[in-house]
């Protein structure tokens, strides 16, 4: 909970950069408030910060201090990439405080009780980034994919807001507690099942499950490279937290009336993200692609229907490993192309022209796709095994597919870091400390709970 006051009244000083001239400083002042806040989770740990009056709302307990504290790390690495991007004063203050309140609307998502606070959250984080999206205002892909974002998010807060009103008819409540006992009564109405797949939907849309996928793509195609390394982290890992908190315990004892259709999705979203990503020229579309295969690997983790610390555990490690090597790889991305074309093309030669992000780049992929001795092959590894007691054993076989096609894609990637193109510019590509920091602390962290899986995978006890 202190680490949420404290990102807040970040985000208001960076508001408020102007009026007490504090704009030289708001950079490392946003660094160093994500930093306490995540050395904050970690004292609370085990005796979190505790409000009667806000319990009933949002409540800081170990899951949402882990989760958040995910969440600071992802912001602090996206940070040391960005700098770039906070270059131009005349919109410091802007992109600063849009960013920072983001990170607030998903730590809210991770601790929310309640559907209202749910709703705020899922707002708070959005529309940032749906501003955020349009912000390269010379680039018409940028104004584009904000606009699209935009418009398909607010389709997607209809359905949330329309499902949230109908579980409201049935308990008379918003609490989320009340409207699990409303779902265990012998006379649950229609429509109450009805609310639940619209909210499913809407938060099926944030994450990219298809077939609420379709604006993905272009989105992450138009908007620039860093946004789109902020959008495909933060967002996952704070929606996921919450579909597993409605899905597997909240709205639980209705689980019969929609894991079918999860199971649907996810298979659907299999075959139609790893399939489309083998066809993608530009990078930034063929990693969107990628991110919906990945968000569909951690939505099995619902119908596994483990209902203990294993899945928190498992989804944990996946939300860290997935935004440590998306940090890398997009980062790597925007070192090279400088906000230019993103093409496979342009990461030819990558290995001899710049080998540390070459290795970097590759270490990234490698994770994605899941290889020993990165940190993802354990994220896989922990869903599928949590497969292996449900009804969906079949569901292994598809992700295993499915990941087999990941690595032909990631090994188009990779094979272009080692083809010499003798036309190409082979011109130096610098790179400061601080972006030395970002990728070797990321392939450091990739490597190192790779090796060592149970210093994320152990967190809660099983």
């Amino acid at each position: 909970m202190t680490a949420l006051i404290l990102i807040l009244i970040t985000g208001v000083l960076a508001l408020s950069a102007e009026i007490f001239n504090l704009k030289k400083v708001l950079y490392p002042l946003s660094i160093l408030g994500i930093l306490v806040a995540l050395g904050l989770n970690f004292v609370e740990w085990h005796q979190p910060f505790s409000w009667k009056y806000s319990d009933n709302m949002v409540k800081f307990d170990n899951l949402a201090l882990a989760f958040s504290s995910v969440l600071l790390v992802t912001v602090f690495l996206w940070f040391l990439m960005s700098k770039s991007y906070f270059n131009e004063e005349t919109n410091l203050v802007e992109h600063t405080s849009l960013v920072l309140f983001s990170l607030i609307g998903a730590m809210l998502l991770v601790a929310f009780n309640n559907l209202v606070t749910l709703f705020l959250g899922v707002e708070i984080l959005s529309i940032p980034l749906y501003v955020l999206a349009a912000s390269n205002k010379k680039n018409i892909l940028s104004n584009e994919a904000g606009f699209k974002y935009l418009i398909m998010g607010s389709f997607a807060s209809g359905f949330l807001l329309f499902g949230i009103a109908l579980m409201y008819g049935l308990a008379g409540s918003f609490d989320l507690f009340t409207i699990t006992n409303a779902l265990s009564t012998d006379k649950v109405p229609n429509f109450a099942y009805v609310g639940i797949i619209m909210i499913l939907i809407a938060l099926a849309f944030k994450v990219s499950i298809a077939p609420f996928h379709f604006w993905t793509p272009d989105v992450y195609e138009g908007s620039p490279v860093v946004i789109t390394a902020l959008m495909s982290t933060i967002v996952k890992t704070a929606v996921f937290v919450a579909i597993m908190k409605l899905f597997l315990w909240y709205f639980y004892p209705a689980y019969g009336h929609y894991v079918e259709i999860i199971a649907a999705m996810i298979l659907i979203s299999l075959v139609i993200a790893n399939f489309s990503a083998l066809r993608q020229n530009n990078v930034k579309r063929l990693l969107a692609f990628s991110s919906i295969s990945h968000a569909a690997i951690m939505m099995l983790l619902i119908i596994a229907d483990v209902r203990n610390a294993s899945t928190v555990n498992a989804l944990l490690y996946y939300t860290f490993a997935y935004s440590v090597a998306s940090i890398a790889a997009f980062a790597s991305i925007h070192f090279v192309t400088g906000g230019k074309e993103e093409t496979l093309d342009t990461l030819k030669g990558l290995m001899y022209k710049h080998p540390f992000i070459g290795v970097s780049l590759l270490i990234a992929l490698l994770s994605m796709a899941g290889i020993p001795v990165t940190a993802g092959f354990f994220a896989k590894y922990y869903v599928l095994n949590a497969l292996l007691m449900s009804s969906y054993k079949w569901m292994i076989i598809a992700a295993i597919l499915a990941s087999i096609l990941g690595v032909v894609y990631y090994l188009r990637i990779a094979l272009k870091l080692f083809e010499v193109d003798k036309k190409q510019d082979n011109g130096i590509i610098a790179l400061s400390t601080r972006e030395v920091f970002l990728l070797g602390l990321s392939v450091l962290l990739l490597i190192v709970v790779g090796i060592y899986p149970d210093i994320i995978a152990n967190t809660f006890l099983k």
